[in-house]
């Protein structure tokens, strides 16, 4: 029986993946690092530190609870940590990175600040709207440009 009681079983290979290497210290250190706490699961938008009208708009659009996606990507990004999530269709992947753009904007601002690259028109689009309606409550403006690949 292994002492580890963790989801992975250590190895001494030199090639086994990061979480399968035997822990030295260097990779406490790297550890410790990714397990901090802003990847903890937030149980709601209101623990989430968010801007009063961001919270407002959050709300407004009918959110009431966030999803698992959104209690575990949301605050990592607003932190700065780079962010890859996955999730099915429907469990609010938009209003994530949407949710994290407006709690990043400086209001007073008139800069662009935020770029968001979609690979359709239509995902484009849906973004504008979702970005557009959690914004209603905030001094935000939006340049919709559209560019078209001629590949």
């Amino acid at each position: 029986m292994p002492k580890d009681k963790g989801k992975f079983q250590r190895s001494d290979r030199k090639d086994a993946p990061y979480d399968k290497r035997p822990k030295g210290k260097k990779d406490d250190r790297r550890h410790k690092h990714w397990q901090g706490d802003d990847t903890a699961p937030v149980a709601t938008f209101d623990e989430m530190n968010l801007k009063p009208d961001l919270l407002k708009g959050v709300y407004a659009y009918g959110f009431e609870k966030p999803s698992a996606i959104q209690q575990r990507a949301i605050r990592p990004i607003v932190r700065g940590r780079d962010v890859i999530a996955q999730s099915q269709s429907g469990t609010g992947k938009t209003a994530v990175f949407s949710i994290a753009a407006l709690q990043l904007l400086t209001e007073t601002s008139r800069e662009a600040q935020v770029l968001v690259l979609s690979p359709t028109r239509e995902l484009a689009e849906q973004s504008q709207r979702v970005i557009q309606s959690l914004g209603d409550f905030m001094n935000v403006r939006k340049r919709e440009q559209f560019i078209e690949s001629l590949f």
